[in-house]
């Protein structure tokens, strides 16, 4: 079906010319436009797999030196995120060409409106099913503020961060608190699911024994910074949804703080799904050690997929969880591990 502000914006017909897209999810009605002449990029794993099912020329990242005649943003919910995706929109668009720009009211695209207004005139606008679709034209020369491109920032320990993902501004408290609680010496073979920009890999590296970690991030901008950050030949990066993760072989070891959000709504089934991955991943001995904010009932889902299930700290906010004995390992004809 048909996004109804698309609809609204465009009619039945795509628009002339090359058309760009950014931020566009799976889920998104697209049908209007033209294939041939459309370019979608998006860096979630899970959608991108999503609209290249769906038939969409879809790149992770811009291509360099292309140049569109019209451009399509739809909004994420961070405003950092959201300005950086309209710079990278209009760099590309040709002199004169048509910016669009998609959002939910919840997600802020009222006061991206307000933004915009006092930098080039809004030519079209259309409210439907709680948001907002509207559209001007690419100024010429510079035009908007210089700090709404995606610039890397440098945290104060040296970390390495983009706009838009997940605790770019600094360390997350539930990854520190997870850090802190584990062993001096780790397993072997270990996986990081959904290792962000890469801070608790570094720390499970610090560990000894570990020979190889395996971060899989369905970001890839995350992952982007994450091999800036994490540059142990020890490390290998994987751009995947944590959810359906596969190895050839089974590891002894998995660390994680699973995400708990889809847009807005909590969701915990995105948990589970990482809970049910890491036992799939795991030896019959291999451990898992997880953080996840204290509210979440994560305890029914982990007793299910792990034979022993035991809280090790925590404080108030997070709890951190250890977890041996996959259930599923041994049905997989899985080795046993340190």
């Amino acid at each position: 079906m048909t996004d109804p502000r698309l609809e609204l914006a465009f009619g039945e017909t795509s628009p002339d010319g090359d058309l760009l897209i950014l931020g566009a999810s799976g889920a998104a009605g697209l049908q209007g436009f033209d294939p041939d002449r459309t370019l979608l990029v998006q860096g979630h794993f899970p959608d991108h797999r999503a609209l290249q099912a769906q038939g969409w020329q879809v790149l992770a990242e811009l291509p360099e030196g292309r140049a569109f005649d019209s451009a399509l943003v739809f909004l994420p919910r961070a405003k950092a995120e959201a300005h950086a995706l309209i710079a990278a929109a209009s760099d590309r668009l040709k002199p004169g060409g048509a910016l669009w720009i998609d959002g939910q009211k919840t997600d802020g695209v009222d006061s991206i409106l307000k933004a915009m207004r006092a930098l080039a005139p809004i030519e079209e606008q259309h409210n439907k099913a709680h948001g907002r679709i509207f559209r001007l034209t690419r100024p010429e020369g510079e035009w908007l503020p210089a700090d709404w491109r995606a610039a890397p920032r440098v945290l104060a320990d040296g970390f390495v961060t983009l706009p838009g993902v997940f605790s770019a501004d600094g360390i997350d408290p539930g990854s520190a608190l997870l850090a802190a609680h584990l062993p001096p010496r780790l397993p072997t073979r270990m996986v990081d699911l959904g290792a962000g920009w890469g801070w608790l890999a570094a720390q499970v590296l610090a560990r000894e024994g570990v020979e190889t970690l395996h971060l899989v991030e369905a970001d890839h901008a995350a992952l982007a910074c994450a091999r800036q950050n994490v540059t142990d030949p020890r490390a290998t990066f994987h751009w995947a949804d944590a959810r359906d993760f596969r190895l050839p072989e089974p590891v002894n070891g998995v660390v994680m703080n699973p995400p708990f959000h889809e847009g807005r709504a909590a969701d915990p089934g995105l948990g589970a799904g990482f809970i049910a991955a890491a036992a799939r991943l795991l030896t019959g001995a291999g451990k898992l050690w997880m953080v996840a904010n204290r509210h979440l009932p994560y305890e029914a889902v982990l007793s299910t997929q792990f034979a022993k299930v035991t809280e090790i700290g925590g404080d108030s906010r997070f709890k951190i969880i250890e977890a041996t004995g996959a259930r599923r390992a041994a049905g997989a004809g899985a080795k046993r591990g340190k």
